[in-house]
């Protein structure tokens, strides 16, 4: 029997895809893996019974990475899970900000009690005229499971995209609509944009990097969209671009003090995966990755260790976790000495996982340098 942790609420639809083999508890002591949505766990001190913990959405800041692997705990996120969620707010966003929707409503809002509201509205409603966003052009900035579906929803709307991405890969474009220019440098596609949005991970790399070197290749009066990290957007920076008219309208995901009440701003609460089925969607998800690395030693979508699939367990697997080896699948299968029946994994960073699948009878494992953790799995 395994206990299983949630910090924050998770959705009851996830959780119910736990096995008989898992019972769900608040002592997180005893846990052998959490399922957490935002609560920051940085402070937290983790329990030798801790293999795993799941983060029921893309974002992980809240997770400290390196402890954890550090710890030999494997750390998952669900990417794509609420991809859908945060394209249709990225939409609706645009949208709003096109239409000048959000000071439309304020303004009507303050005909409250007053005679002949109507044709006050028909009077004043000139004010909030706004642009269509058919033929315009729209940069995506990261072309990962958001981007993709938010370049493909514009095209349908019928606008023009190209798309960036440092990191473009295989699957990304197997996804991605035919229609949409795929640009090998942001110079060959900010100057011309009339909205760029922005889908890029967040992490030291890339902290700050909308600032004022990007803005400068921007169109005059561009209209930048955030639904990824607040952190990705220099604030300083952005105020100057919108004090210029260099950036005509900002609008987000995230709430700061510094553009609270800013002319020119459009913010919602960080709604971007709140919806039901994005909730459901994520814990389903995030439950599926806890079961198959507790049973089958799989890691699949971990952040801070690197992939490595076997399938179901129809054997015994022995997965070991190391620091600064190099080569750790040849390093762990010399070190074992037991017969490969299949191996996978790799390393990530300074950390390796390998999982090794043998029809050995294993009573014990030879102690190997560099190694964190060692786990065996009897079918």
């Amino acid at each position: 029997m395994y206990n299983i942790a949630t910090l924050n609420k998770i959705s009851p639809v996830g959780l119910a895809h736990l096995s008989d083999k898992y019972t769900v508890v608040d002592d997180v002591d005893s846990a052998t893996g959490i399922l957490v949505r935002s609560q920051d766990m940085h402070e937290m001190d983790f329990s030798k019974s801790l293999m795993t913990i799941a983060r029921a959405g893309a974002g992980v800041n809240n997770i400290p990475l390196d402890k954890c692997a550090d710890q030999g705990i494997v750390v998952f996120n669900t990417p794509g899970a609420n991809a859908n969620a945060v394209k249709e707010l990225v939409l609706a966003g645009m949208l709003m900000s096109a239409r000048n929707v959000p000071a439309a409503i304020k303004w009507a809002a303050t005909l409250e009690g007053e005679d002949d509201a109507a044709k006050k509205v028909e009077k004043g409603k000139g004010q909030f005229a706004g642009t269509e966003i058919a033929g315009k052009t729209l940069g995506v900035f990261g072309l990962g499971a958001i981007g993709v579906l938010v370049a493909n929803a514009a095209a349908e709307l019928g606008m023009n995209v190209i798309g960036y991405d440092a990191f473009f890969n295989t699957k990304s474009a197997h996804s991605l609509c035919s229609c949409v220019k795929v640009v090998e440098d942001p110079k060959d596609m900010l100057p011309i944009c009339d909205y760029v949005t922005i889908h890029v991970p967040a992490m030291d790399a890339t902290k700050g990097m909308f600032n004022k070197d990007l803005f400068a290749q921007m169109k005059d009066g561009v209209t930048l969209l955030n639904y990824s990290r607040d952190k990705l957007v220099n604030e300083a920076d952005l105020l100057a671009a919108l004090d210029s008219g260099k950036i005509g309208k900002y609008t987000t995901d995230f709430v700061t003090d510094g553009i609270m009440c800013k002319e020119g701003v459009t913010y919602t609460p960080h709604l971007g995966a709140s919806t039901a089925e994005a909730e459901d969607n994520c814990a389903t998800m995030a439950v599926a990755e806890i079961m198959d690395y507790v049973e089958n030693g799989n890691v699949v979508n971990s952040v801070n260790f690197p992939k490595a699939d076997l399938g179901p367990i129809g054997e015994t697997r022995v997965c070991v976790m190391t620091k600064g080896v190099e080569n750790p699948v040849d390093a762990v299968v010399k070190g074992l000495g037991v017969t490969v029946k299949a191996v996978a994994g790799g390393a990530k960073g300074d950390f390796g996982y390998v999982l090794v699948a043998t029809d050995d009878k294993l009573s014990s494992v030879p102690k190997m340098d560099g190694t964190i953790k060692v786990r065996v799995i009897q079918d």
